[in-house]
């Protein structure tokens, strides 16, 4: 197979960010000396995530709108759409790519919209059950929309539709027998459940307010627990959990793949990626969606575990209140972790990012 050049897009979070690199590794392991470049938005993570995965990345000077119509931001977003729409021409031009990929993110659609003006092939991957309004206009000229959810074809052309899953990071998928790893990488007492609360890279402070209500019923319950707050709240959880040594604080978790092989009970939010990783690993999770998300698609994401009675699920505005008892509850009753267990394991798309690279490769090939 002769090499080609791609373009992928995606950015803003680590659920856009994963997907893309996951896409980006399986195309080379496919296709020796395949040609990636990655376009993100300047000032967004993956500026630097992508450098660190070992690809090449240019930066768009674009950002989404801001809900407020009165936030002076939002004066600035024209002449940032056409400086991405310009940049993402002269991009496309230098670089002329055979194909290009939008994983999500602000710079994924000025990007996408060029490539399919100027007739290069291009790729969608809907990593939600509810779609923003970028993909679903898009949808409109691109040649392949790759989805994680069924019944997607509500909102996509059904004939260019294809139900693949999320591409999540390798390490994911092989926790099997890291158990005993990863109780001496976070020093953990082998015999104690152990819950895992992870809120994003940035964290979520209505998560982590509530973990805050739960450290003493945690001990009492001889349960340990590994605490990603977010770099925002990492000093307040450090000081709430001082002297505490069923506790683990952390900023970031590096080894997502020893947290996952430690939990045996996780509490998340319910960004897409993260739920295609909590399927894969078949952990029973109690999710609290936010609310800070474009078209409120975290709770539709989680709502769609939910009514198959494969997660349970907390409303961010009374997480105070009932994740402590929601927790405490499920803690107590071994036979809802393993039907929660099982049920998430019923989901799990495996592969994708294989299919999803094999995709890639037709467009390039007209198969």
């Amino acid at each position: 197979m002769q090499p080609f050049k791609v373009i992928i897009s995606g950015g803003g979070t680590g659920g856009h960010i994963f997907p893309a690199i996951a896409i980006a590794n399986a195309l080379k392991k496919k296709v020796v000396g395949v040609d990636i470049l990655f376009v993100g938005a300047k000032g967004k993570m993956e500026m630097e995530k992508v450098p660190n995965a070992g690809y090449s990345i240019k930066g768009l000077w674009i950002s989404g709108l801001q809900r407020s119509l009165k936030d002076t931001r939002n004066f600035l977003f024209p002449f940032k759409l056409l400086s991405s729409l310009w940049k993402s021409f002269l991009i496309i031009k230098k670089y002329k790519p055979q194909v290009v990929v939008g994983t999500g993110g602000y710079a994924s659609g000025p990007l996408l919209f060029v490539g399919s003006k100027l007739g290069v092939p291009a790729l969608i991957q809907e990593q939600n059950s509810y779609p923003g309004i970028t993909n679903k206009l898009l949808s409109k000229t691109v040649k392949c929309i790759c989805v994680a959810y069924e019944n997607m074809e509500r909102f996509f052309p059904e004939e260019k539709t294809l139900f693949l899953g999320n591409p999540v990071r390798q390490d994911i998928l092989e926790i099997k027998n890291k158990r005993a790893d990863a109780i001496q990488y976070f020093d953990l007492e082998a015999q104690k459940k152990t819950v895992l609360v992870i809120g994003g890279s940035l964290g979520a402070r209505t998560i982590n307010e509530s973990i805050a209500l739960c450290l003493d019923m945690l001990s009492h319950e001889n349960t340990q627990l590994i605490w990603q707050t977010g770099k925002n709240y990492v000093k307040q959880a450090s000081k709430k959990s001082a002297g505490l040594k069923h506790v683990k604080v952390m900023p970031f978790i590096v080894k997502m793949d020893l947290a996952y092989a430690a939990a045996d009970i996780i509490v998340s939010r319910a960004g897409a990626s993260t739920i295609s990783e909590l399927c894969l690993i078949g952990k029973p999770a109690i999710l609290v969606p936010s609310p800070n998300v474009a078209e409120d698609h975290q709770t539709k994401n989680a709502t769609a575990l939910y009514n198959e009675k494969a997660a349970l699920m907390v409303d961010d505005k009374s997480a105070k209140e009932k994740l402590p008892f929601t927790l405490k509850n499920l803690l107590l009753d071994n036979l809802k972790q393993q039907e929660l267990g099982e049920n998430i394991t019923k989901l799990a798309k495996y592969q994708s990012a294989e299919k999803i690279a094999d995709e890639v490769i037709k467009l390039v090939y007209n198969e």
